[in-house]
């Protein structure tokens, strides 16, 4: 908890592991699973220091989401990879059963134990994105997505942008960017399960060129995000 806050962090990329029995599946494709297709450099790092910090339960998969993407909705066309989309339906339905549906429930048990106690719910999801996509740079070092339909999220992003920007004045942090926070994927679906004022859901997106540039770098950059997210939560508390 944080000022009366219930924090959860999660990491839905945490990792390009893959199982034993999938394997044979992916022979030839290490340098995929190795690619921002396989995981999320870094995320996992970030995620683990925001739970230590505030002393947050962490929920994370080290599974690649080339197996099963745990941020996209049952029906979405990317739930599956190209090397997962083509399986037997029944195999598929294995994948779910086994690693994306115990995925999924326990962050929703996690939310609504909170919920049941009237705890308002901080959700951090951890993830970072590649420097370059398809011949454009990406212009920010970290990007904050959320709804901005949802008061709370517009503003702790504009807080926690603020407080970044304060601490370091040389990180470009933009809102709803790489991606839109409102598109498809587990916050989205927690915000249309409590669509009152009780959840706010935040995807922190890092430039992976932090991560890959040197530990030290990429230490100090995890520890601003952390300090400036207690900035945050010590203001909403007081």
């Amino acid at each position: 908890m944080v000022g009366g806050a219930f924090l959860l962090v999660t990491c839905e990329h945490g990792g390009n592991r893959v199982p034993k029995e999938y394997r044979a599946l992916f022979a030839g494709r290490e340098s995929l699973l190795e690619s921002h297709r396989g995981y999320d450099p870094g995320a996992l790092a970030l995620a683990r220091a925001l739970a230590r910090a505030f002393d947050a339960p962490l929920v994370a998969s080290t599974v690649t989401r080339l197996l099963v993407e745990l941020n996209r909705s049952p029906g979405h066309p990317q739930l599956y990879s190209e090397v997962t989309r083509r399986l037997p339906r029944s195999e598929k339905a294995r994948i779910v059963a086994r690693y994306y549906e115990p995925y999924r429930r326990e962050v929703e048990q996690r939310v609504a134990q909170a919920a049941a106690a009237r705890r308002p719910v901080i959700h951090i999801s951890a993830h970072s994105f590649v420097p370059v996509l398809n011949g454009s740079t990406r212009n920010a070092d970290i990007g904050l997505l959320y709804d901005p339909a949802r008061a709370a999220e517009r503003a702790l992003c504009a807080r926690w942008s603020q407080s970044l920007g304060a601490r370091s004045s040389r990180l470009r942090v933009r809102r709803n960017y790489p991606y839109r926070g409102y598109a498809d994927g587990l916050t989205t679906h927690l915000r249309r399960r409590y669509r009152g004022r009780g959840y706010a859901g935040i995807e922190i997106e890092v430039n992976q060129k932090h991560v890959l540039g040197g530990e030290r770098e990429w230490r100090m950059l995890r520890e601003a995000l952390v300090q400036s997210l207690g900035d945050v939560v010590d203001g909403e508390a007081r």
